[in-house]
């Protein structure tokens, strides 16, 4: 039997303490569905000044104040309190790292609330937080046999590990693995903010840190990471191309040998209508009608009826282009008069919230979410009959897998993690998980919706596809395994 590990889970959200996305559900169901393989795995996140000490029962740590830590020259204190995630099978000790420079004033996450734009001191926010883990990690005199850093937030852990403490035999065992959930996202910024890493000069051009001009810090990761997984085998293959590389595929293709792609999971706990807390009615296989108690539950709450005989679609996601707004809002009248309900829940660029709240004006059976509310996203997954995510490319998605679960059929377009979960469903043989389109444009879309809505009319075959559909087994277990596997231990 292999010996169990001891992992050190790094990440710049996790939920119950902060999200902006999916990162955040990843970041507290991996390390609880690792614990349950019988593995030590803590969390070390950012304690940012919207995370509340009290209703998230944070305790100071006192051998874990006034850590010294070097930003641009300048010795800052980092602080180290602590807190758990919990399921009903397992717990993980959480370390929230914070100080009253960086992260204790500043209420947002990466942007600023008002304006809507990145903070400006992001790269040094998140250098102060990248050696605070470290430095941690020393006073607490643990030696993980892994450290999983998570998006560009802490590609530079294995740079530091490597370079800054080279000499140091604290982390002589130490295997860094690094996880890209998005590479539209990968922390460039100027060259100027290489000097306020303290990382030798030498590092910066040819195959270090640079890349374009600036400092990027996913090819920090990248390039330093013993392992390189993104979440899904397609979304893997598709980072290789300059359609989906945002300007990394050379130095991708140039690490090939040590990239996977695995796909993430579902806390089931959290995410099943049986078991679901922020659900009107909870239900299950045996007990459909359930499903629809809180699609006329959903319903009311946009002065809506439910109806049998029309399909409820909900759709989840930042309103940016990469989730399919474009699409959505080009086809907004098309959508209308499809003879569905359609409710959308989500935040971004206000070009798509201002089309939108023109048509939620418009039509009665448009039913607007603006910004992101964790227990109405529950009540849309348990109400909607089907589930939108034309999303122009998708790392991996975990809104289709929560619909799946939920007995919702999801209509996705054939792209990363969409493709690897979402089976087209094919009427011949009454097979499949959903409805896919292959080209990225408004007749794809609609194309797809008219299929879904035409099997809705079946109410037989409905019936038969939501039965197949909860039956599928997406849980962390398997994912998790293959970290393990495939990532943690030594080739």
């Amino acid at each position: 039997m292999a010996k169990s590990l001891s992992i050190l889970f790094v990440t710049s959200e996790v939920i119950p303490f902060a999200k902006t996305g999916g990162l955040a559900d990843v970041s507290a169901a991996l390390p609880l569905a690792l614990t349950e393989l019988g593995h030590d795995v803590r969390i070390v996140v950012p304690k940012y000044g919207t995370v509340s000490e009290r209703r998230n029962r944070i305790h100071e740590i006192k051998r874990l104040k006034d850590i010294p830590i070097m930003v641009a020259g300048e010795e800052t204190m980092a602080t180290v309190k602590s807190s758990q995630v919990v399921n009903s099978r397992a717990k993980v000790q959480v370390y929230l790292v914070t100080n009253d420079k960086y992260l204790e004033p500043v209420k947002g996450i990466y942007q600023n609330p008002t304006t809507g734009k990145d903070f400006p001191n992001n790269d040094e926010r998140f250098i102060f937080f990248q050696k605070s883990v470290l430095e941690t990690c020393i006073r607490l005199g643990w030696r993980p046999d892994v450290i999983h850093c998570n998006d560009w937030q802490t590609a530079l852990i294995p740079v530091f590990l490597k370079e800054l403490y080279a000499k140091d035999n604290f982390f002589a065992h130490t295997r860094v693995v690094f996880t890209m959930h998005n590479l539209a996202y990968q922390g460039s910024f100027p060259a100027s903010t290489f000097e306020k890493t303290g990382l030798s000069p030498k590092l910066f051009a040819g195959n270090g840190l640079e890349h374009g001009g600036n400092i990027n810090f996913m090819k920090a990761g990248i390039v330093y990471a013993d392992a390189v997984s993104t979440v899904s085998p397609t979304y893997a293959k598709e980072i290789l191309t300059p359609a989906h590389g945002f300007g990394l595929e050379g130095v991708l293709k140039k690490h090939k040998e040590k990239l996977f792609g695995i796909m993430n999971g579902v806390d089931t706990e959290i995410w099943g209508p049986e078991t679901d807390k922020l659900i009107d009615t909870k239900y299950s296989r045996a007990s459909l009608e359930g499903k629809f108690e809180n699609k006329t539950a959903l319903a009311a709450k946009f002065n809506m009826v439910a109806d049998l005989d029309t399909p409820m679609v909900g759709m989840i996601g930042r309103m940016v282009a990469q989730k399919g707004y474009d699409l959505i809002v080009d086809a907004i009248d098309e959508l209308a008069k499809a003879g569905i309900q359609l409710v959308i829940m989500g935040e971004g660029e206000k070009k798509y919230l201002a089309a939108l709240e023109k048509a939620a004006r418009k039509y009665k059976n448009i039913g607007l979410v603006p910004g992101y509310d964790e227990e109405m996203a529950h009540q849309i997954q348990a109400g909607s009959d089907m589930l939108l995510m034309p999303s122009q490319f998708e790392p991996c998605g975990l809104n289709q897998l929560y619909a799946l679960a939920y007995g919702t059929v999801p209509i996705v377009h054939r792209t990363g993690g969409l493709a690897d979960s979402i089976v087209d469903y094919n009427p011949k043989k009454g097979a499949g998980n959903g409805f896919a389109f292959t080209q990225y444009d408004t007749a794809g879309l609609l194309e797809a919706l008219k299929r879904a809505i035409a099997l809705y009319r079946d109410e037989e075959k409905w019936e038969a596809l939501l039965q197949s559909i909860m039956e599928e087994d997406h849980s962390w277990k398997a994912s998790a395994a293959d970290y393990v596997e495939k990532m943690y231990r030594k080739p």
